[in-house]
């Protein structure tokens, strides 16, 4: 059986992560969201890099390829997830929203 990865799980390791570097880093709250956001920009366009640079194909042959791309990608999820420790934003609050957008999508034409 497969374990997902949820969106509580990650908010928690973030958690986890920002309490133990909390002397060395920007406390969270809404005054850091912007750096955040980003940060998260930066890593988005790492992603982008990797498919420019070896194209899709590579992507899905190449374990070293694919491996990096996933790391960053982990990253910009580590920054989301620091946008939503910002605003307090809980897994459920997520769920609920996103719910709501993906029907209003499945209804949109």
């Amino acid at each position: 059986m497969v374990n997902d990865f949820g969106v509580g799980e990650m908010l928690e390791m973030q958690k986890e992560l920002q309490e133990k570097y909390k002397d060395k880093w920007e406390p969270i709250g809404p005054e850091c969201s912007k750096s955040h956001l980003l940060w998260m920009v930066g890593e988005i366009g790492e992603v982008i890099d990797i498919i420019k640079k070896h194209g899709t194909e590579e992507i899905g042959t190449n374990p070293e390829i694919r491996s990096d791309l996933i790391e960053e990608m982990a990253d910009v999820l580590m920054h989301y997830a620091d946008v939503m420790l910002c605003f307090g934003i809980s897994a459920e609050e997520l769920r609920r929203s996103f719910t709501a957008k993906f029907e209003k999508n499945m209804n949109r034409w």
